[in-house]
């Protein structure tokens, strides 16, 4: 049944990350042309959005080192309305990804000083020195340009991340021209209240709500309800990964992204536009848990996937 909220936003725009967040924790590899199926998949089940992959070093996420083969094999049509982000940490990441015909692109910075020396081997404002020239010549190219903050609710080796940091930093890489803040919660401590107190604090500095998008990890099962906080703020971009895959290489107590099919099945309840076929997603991650050999973390994947068979074996 639908319970429409009049308060939440109409429609959620979903950023699905499972290409490139999801598959890029995994202990080997996944084989290029399976990627880009897994891709075309979530395309057709009506996800707009799909961070595709990563233009880092191979030393860096060797999972994701066939980034170039990943994109020459999507459609990629600049009038489309299907956007395929990446990640670049730098002008050479960045270059790699404008000959291949990248529209939107995502840099990648932290909240806190540890993680970003353990992500980038560089200091905060290292990083953001290396990002300025990227987002000057990506937005010159007319690409669009999301910016990552890392580590805004807490940090495994430093603990709680103050609000006034957070924004501090937020603020800084929206300075280099981004189009859109993307505040991630990477090791999955925050609250509702959190969420809600970091958005009004963003929006006390200039920084308006419909700016922000949320990136959460399921690490204490908050997720879910640190998505509805931000909804409530006025957030209406919302990273998920397919069937929960993902976490952080760098961050062992990142687990899994909110998964895509139980913000779906959420927002599908709330009445909120996602243009999002949940059976076909489910599908979808069945089939890739396949691939990878375990189950899907997802609960509404699993769900889902038992009823299916079951109506399957009622019609059979």
């Amino acid at each position: 049944m639908i319970f429409p909220d009049p308060t939440l936003p109409a429609r959620v725009s979903i950023c699905e990350v499972g290409p490139r967040d999801g598959l890029q924790n995994e202990k080997t590899s996944v084989p290029t042309d399976v990627k880009i199926a897994f891709i075309g998949r979530l395309v057709a089940a009506g996800l707009t959005r799909v961070e595709a992959t990563s233009f880092v070093s191979p030393r860096w996420i060797p999972q994701l080192a066939d980034a170039d083969e990943v994109i020459a094999g999507l459609p990629m049509v600049v009038e489309s309305e299907i956007r395929y982000p990446v990640l670049v940490p730098n002008l050479r990441g960045l270059d790699r990804a404008l000959a291949l015909g990248v529209r939107e692109v995502a840099i990648f910075g932290s909240a806190t000083e540890t993680f970003a020396r353990r992500n980038l081997n560089r200091t905060v404002a290292e990083s953001i020195e290396m990002f300025e020239p990227v987002a000057a010549q990506a937005t010159a190219a007319g690409v669009f340009v999301r910016a990552y903050l890392s580590m805004c609710f807490g940090d495994p080796w430093e603990g709680p991340v103050p609000l006034a940091q957070a924004v501090d930093v937020g603020r800084r890489l929206l300075d280099l021209g981004c189009d859109e803040l993307c505040l991630g919660d990477t090791i999955g401590v925050g609250t509702p209240g959190h969420v809600s107190a970091l958005i009004g604090e963003f929006e006390k500095a200039g920084v308006r709500a419909p700016d922000l998008a949320v990136h959460f990890h399921d690490t204490y099962g908050q997720a879910l309800s640190n998505t509805l906080s931000a909804l409530r703020a006025g957030v209406s971009v919302v990273d998920s990964s397919a069937g929960g895959l993902g976490g952080c290489p760098y961050a062992d107590s990142a687990t899994g992204n909110l998964a895509t099919e139980d913000l779906v099945w959420m927002l599908d309840g709330l009445g909120i536009e996602t243009g999002v076929d949940l059976e076909s997603l489910v599908h979808t991650s069945v089939w890739m848990a396949e691939v990878l050999g375990r189950p899907s973390p997802s609960r509404v994947v699993n769900a889902l996937a038992q009823r299916f068979a079951r109506q399957q074996g009622d019609e059979s």
